[in-house]
């Protein structure tokens, strides 16, 4: 939590416009925020609070080199320089400086890292263990419950459709086309993009939405997803806490980060690993370039070097 605003205007300026006019997502602007906040303290402590067009290559690589000294992960400097770029260059549009000093400032190198996800044998587990028995749920899994039912819901949606978390809490009724069988999802930058669907998903859908407006008082307008208890809105803790205890409970042991995004991981991995098209991966996960997808081609090598390891008697 910041304890004052940010110490120049131009950057209230700034941050209403990636808010309400690029509509980020609320965590990236929590992120820019802290990140300006924090590089105008510097400015201030240690230059005066220079004037916009005084700051200079000079004083962002200072500040980078600090951090850096600091032991932060380059990632997280990756992030800030992104927050300064995004910065510096709507001052250019404005008109409040004739160029932008990060054109000579250069990012960390960054090792990659594959996103962890479950293969598709254990995802396969996973999907026998939470199945319905001929009419009977294990209740040690999901209860019967409107918990169970909405915590079912929620871990099958992730994973048959991809979409991020924030986009889950966001899904309302009206997003459902039972006739295509589809939802549309608002993404990122407010693009919408359709997702197809399972006829079982969607039967799994309407068996909810018609179970919550029995059980629940008045569950909040509209929401497709809300919480069993009070009816309202799901919270993105609440997601997060469900699918990381489900998933510890199971024992996953080829992920570190039990969270929501790894099943977006796992359901885009396995489109790659059975053929899918890489444009239509993209596609389906709301990327704005193809190079945030092919990451997951990756994945793809390195199953093949497993195999290949195995397999091959010259490996």
């Amino acid at each position: 939590m910041l304890s004052e605003a940010p110490l120049h205007p131009a950057v209230d300026r700034f941050l209403s416009y990636i808010q309400l006019e690029r509509r980020y997502s609320a965590h990236t602007f929590t992120a820019y925020r802290q990140d300006l906040h924090q590089f105008f303290t510097f400015l201030a402590k240690e230059y005066g609070q220079p004037e916009l067009n005084a700051i200079s290559h000079q004083h962002i690589r200072t500040w980078l080199a600090g951090l850096m000294a600091e032991k932060q992960q380059p990632r997280t400097v990756n992030r800030k320089i992104s927050a300064l770029k995004s910065f510096f260059k709507y001052m250019v549009r404005l008109g409040l400086i004739s160029q932008t000093p990060m054109t000579r400032v250069t990012a960390p190198k960054v090792s990659r890292r594959l996103p962890g996800f479950i293969d598709e044998k254990g995802m396969q587990a996973l999907e026998d263990n939470r199945s319905m028995r001929r009419g009977q749920e294990d209740a040690s899994i999901f209860t019967p419950d409107l918990e169970g039912h909405t915590h079912r819901l929620i871990f099958e949606l992730l994973y048959h459709t991809g979409i991020r978390l924030s986009e889950l809490i966001h899904l309302q009724e009206r997003q459902v086309d039972t006739g295509n069988l589809s939802i549309k999802v608002l993404g990122k930058g407010s693009k919408e993009r359709i997702i197809p669907i399972s006829r079982e998903l969607l039967a799994q859908l309407q068996d909810y939405t018609a179970r919550k407006r029995r059980e629940l008082e008045n569950p909040a307008a509209d929401v497709l997803i809300v919480h069993p208890g009070s009816g309202r809105k799901l919270y993105p803790k609440y997601v997060y806490n469900m699918v990381r205890g489900y998933l510890t409970r199971h024992q996953i042991t080829t992920i570190t980060r039990k969270s929501p995004h790894v099943l977006r991981h796992t359901f885009a991995t396995h489109l790659t690993n059975n053929g899918a098209d890489i444009n239509a991966i993209k596609e389906l996960l709301g990327h704005s370039s193809l190079a945030a997808t092919q990451v997951y081609t990756h994945n793809t090598i390195e199953k093949l070097k497993d195999v290949f390891r195995q397999a091959h008697p010259k490996a």
